[in-house]
């Protein structure tokens, strides 16, 4: 077990995504098993959970549209709540301040897009010193479309995703490796 202090961070866990042209309901209750189990597990363990909301002028995504919320299904008592208008949660807010406040050097990532502020979040973060568990059963995406026409299913995204982090910006882990090797952090 490590004696890394632990955050767990739940990126854009929000019912903006319902609201989106992209979203589709396949792998969501699979993903929001596993999101719980971990909020659920971290807070046994001790460790802050922070929770993260992407706020901006798309419609979905805009403060005044009441969709900035937590995700219907999902139960979470954050121990602080920040909000951000980039993909990498540690852009134009104070979550880097706040872990160095509470002197934490390990991240669980998880949440809302896997390649997107999932994904750019755990890269920022492995850049600027923290260790990093990306928990992928954990992150949901959805299908996008290359250029080229080629559909690139949900299950693509997260193994690409998977490819470019693994050892050089996080460990891959599940949900119960990270929970496994958790420690209360007080």
């Amino acid at each position: 077990m490590s004696d890394e202090k632990t955050a767990l961070l739940v990126i854009d866990v929000q019912e903006s995504f319902r609201h989106t042209p992209y979203f589709e309901e396949s792998g969501l209750n699979t993903y929001l098993s596993a999101q719980q189990k971990l909020i659920d597990g971290a807070d046994t363990a001790g460790i802050p959970v922070v929770q993260i909301f992407h706020v901006d002028g798309d419609h979905a995504f805009s403060e005044e549209n009441g969709f900035v919320r937590t995700l219907d299904g999902i139960q979470i008592n954050p121990a602080v709540t920040f909000r951000k208008n980039r993909h990498s949660a540690f852009v134009g807010t104070q979550l880097d301040a706040w872990l160095k406040e509470n002197r934490i050097t390990r991240l669980i990532v998880s949440g809302i897009r896997t390649e997107q502020c999932c994904e750019t979040t755990t890269r920022h973060g492995s850049d600027i010193g923290y260790s990093v568990d990306y928990v992928t059963e954990a992150t949901l995406t959805f299908p996008m479309t290359h250029a080229s026409g080629e559909v690139f299913s949900a299950e693509q995204i997260a193994r690409r995703t998977e490819l470019v982090l693994a050892g050089r910006f996080a460990r891959i882990a599940t949900v119960d490796d990270v929970l496994a090797g958790t420690k209360a952090t007080a």
